[in-house]
């Protein structure tokens, strides 16, 4: 059926079909008292959804191309009436977590974490959502395992929605949240072994080090991401907004406490690898040190015995053990004797062959 629509990037009324059956679209409906979730809704359904104050409705969009997105952004505005601003937020993919109060509901940006995330490659992905009265909506572009997690369980209990929308939103939340700790700690795993391996090394190694400034982009992007997540949490879980009743703040503020432990483990991280980098220079010039003191004793041994050997290569006619028989054993002996007492000196000085235990 034909209905007028705004474009969500100027404003402006535009004319648009709104479709009836959209496979990036599920909505899922609670009634109050009933004892499952109502599934297989269209688009057309939500006015008279969204009316009862009874119902609890959940629309999820999962948009992957640019047709998608512009149906979803119809709906987001022709049915909820969203502002234009949010939806457009919603179309982007590189917003910061945050949340913003509007009179009717509460518009937020969280992130989580991708499935190809590991130590070394840190990375998120965007949802968007809205908080109402009675609804929970939800926006994204590629699958999240939290959304599916919540979606599950549902399926199996109606629990989730008979404490209303703020609860089901929590759900969302704390499972999302929850992904978060395989990560971290992956990193503690991780930045235990790459110590390890930077102790043990016996040359400058550029892979390790190269290694060490992936940890480092990696432990960055987590502190950033979880610090501004934080502080969209902290406002959704003390009572700012009354999309939120005070009974369910105690979730939100437990959701709040374990993205804090992530952030302060994050912080922790980061100071590890800041050492990291500082052991690796230090094993390094460790390293270098060696060689070069190797090198220098070598060269100490030599010395004396260039200077003989230059000495005795000298054409004069009247020197010592010059016609000698026994001249030529004489000057190495000498040399030996030279070399081997260096060598003791060096040794009790522990310049060289350090035992393990010094």
């Amino acid at each position: 059926m034909p209905e007028t629509n705004i474009d969500y990037n100027t404003g402006k009324t535009l004319a648009f079909t709104i479709p009836d059956d959209h496979r990036a679209m599920e909505i899922f409906v609670y009634r109050k008292g009933a004892e499952e979730i109502e599934k297989d809704f269209t688009a057309s359904d939500l006015p008279a959804l969204l009316a009862d104050q009874n119902n609890l409705v959940w629309v999820d969009f999962e948009a992957t191309n640019i047709d998608e997105e512009k149906e979803a952004a119809d709906v987001l505005l022709k049915m909820f009436k969203f502002h234009y601003l949010t939806v457009e937020d919603c179309m982007e993919t590189r917003n910061q977590p945050k949340v913003e109060a509007f009179k009717n509901y509460i518009f937020f940006i969280v992130h989580g974490v991708t499935n190809r995330t590991n130590s070394t490659n840190f990375a998120t992905k965007e949802l968007d959502g809205f908080l109402g009265s009675n609804f929970v909506v939800t926006f994204r572009n590629e699958p999240f395992r939290s959304i599916d997690e919540v979606k599950t369980k549902l399926k199996k209990s109606t629990f989730a929605c008979q404490r209303g929308a703020a609860y089901l939103l929590h759900q969302i939340l704390d499972h999302l949240v929850d992904l978060y700790m395989p990560v971290v700690d992956d990193f503690d795993n991780s930045i235990e072994e790459l110590e390890e391996r930077v102790f043990m090394m016996k040359r400058n190694n550029t892979a390790v080090l190269e290694e060490i400034m992936d940890f480092r982009r990696s432990v960055a992007r987590l502190k950033r991401i979880s610090t501004r997540q934080l502080d969209a949490l902290y406002r959704l879980a003390h009572g700012e907004f009354p999309q939120i009743p005070e009974t369910i703040l105690p979730f939100y503020r437990d959701v709040h406490d374990h993205l804090q432990r992530i952030s302060d483990l994050a912080e922790s991280y980061r100071d590890l690898v800041g050492g990291l980098f500082d052991i690796h220079f230090s094993v390094t010039a460790n390293k270098t040190n060696d060689v070069m003191k190797v090198l220098a004793v070598f060269s100490a041994i030599i010395l004396p015995l260039s200077l003989i050997a230059g000495i005795y290569g000298m054409n004069f006619e009247n020197m010592p053990e010059l016609h000698s028989p026994y001249g030529y054993y004489l000057t190495i002996a000498l040399m030996l004797v030279i070399a081997v007492g260096e060598l003791i000196y060096f040794w009790r000085k522990g310049w060289i062959i350090k035992s393990k235990e010094e």
